[in-house]
């Protein structure tokens, strides 16, 4: 539950304000933590550093080249820390196939893939050119601009739901 319930809020105060708020991720830290003691006592916190700190090492690069937000990263954080290093990879794994698959799905229904196409072609060649990341998305409440939490949570509920 407590796994669902970091994923959930997440999703409805990044849905809500674009934006997953640092004290949340705060209070989800020391939840996660305090679980984690309560569980296995000190070990339980050994296994919660580790679990909280993979996510960022594995996922940093991608915010660096502003294709996940930081709020995002933070969340994978959190549940890494519960859920530990081994079964967080596996958490961010299923979370960018559901990415994709929701992506997937918007760029068949609503937009010209093309045009996307021309899009990265162009973003590509920009990064190449000035040697400097830009952000990906394009500014605003756009359609292509998925909120990741959305996926984050979906793979959440594969974990509780024993898939993983």
């Amino acid at each position: 539950m407590l796994l669902l319930t970091i994923a959930g809020v997440s999703v409805i105060m990044d849905l809500y304000s674009m934006k997953v708020k640092n004290n949340w991720i705060l209070c989800s830290l020391l939840a996660g933590a305090g679980y984690c003691f309560w569980k296995s006592g000190f070990a339980g916190l050994i296994r919660f550093v580790p679990g909280a700190l993979v996510p960022l090492a594995i996922l940093g690069w991608m915010f660096y080249f502003r294709m996940l937000g930081p709020g995002d990263i933070k969340v994978f954080c959190a549940l890494g820390g519960i859920m530990g290093p081994a079964k967080i990879l596996w958490c961010i794994w299923f979370s960018f196939l559901c990415g994709a698959g929701i992506s997937l799905a918007l760029l068949i229904c609503y937009t010209d893939i093309r045009k996307r196409m021309s899009y990265l072609a162009a973003y590509l060649a920009e990064c190449i050119r000035t040697g400097r990341p830009k952000p990906y998305y394009q500014m605003g409440n756009t359609l292509e601009n998925i909120h990741f939490t959305v996926p984050i949570f979906m793979s959440v509920m594969l974990y509780t739901g024993g898939l993983y």
